[in-house]
């Protein structure tokens, strides 16, 4: 059977601060973050099926990563709930803040968004990479060939 990787591409604006961190990325920052995320299948093969010939409609992916990421992280401040920062919660101060269960590191972020999109995939198609660009060099990856499928 033929295998193929389909990639899309999603862009959103993010700040976040690293909690205990000794640089200036202790303090509130944003990115620009890009997202890549690749899909592995075989074509459909079914001339009676809509998306004959495709791995995966690219719109049905895009409604994965918007509902389950950028609708949620795009224009956010992203925060440790562990850190002393939520008295920045209140509507009068900000109206996104996301408070994660750990320190939103590039790396850290790129893991989280793994498991959502992994979690909305179908078999046979599988999740095959994702890499998050945080600025126009620098970025981190995941390979599903190095972890645990």
């Amino acid at each position: 059977m033929n295998k193929v990787r389909i990639t899309k591409e999603f862009n959103f604006e993010m700040a976040h601060a690293l909690y205990g961190y000794d640089g200036p990325c202790k303090n509130i920052h944003g990115h620009s973050y890009s997202l890549s995320v690749t899909v592995l299948g075989s074509p459909i093969n079914d001339s009676s099926n809509p998306k004959n010939g495709m791995v995966m409609d690219f719109s049905d992916l895009k409604k994965i990563v918007k509902g389950n990421i950028i609708d949620r992280f795009d224009h956010a401040l992203v925060l440790n709930q562990n850190s002393p920062h939520h008295e920045f919660s209140g509507k009068e101060l900000f109206e996104n803040i996301v408070f994660m269960p750990f320190q939103p590191t590039c790396e850290n972020m790129l893991l989280y968004f793994v498991e959502q999109v992994k979690k909305e995939l179908q078999e046979p198609l599988q999740l095959f990479s994702m890499r998050l660009r945080e600025t126009k060099s620098s970025y981190a990856e995941w390979h599903a060939a190095e972890n645990d499928r």
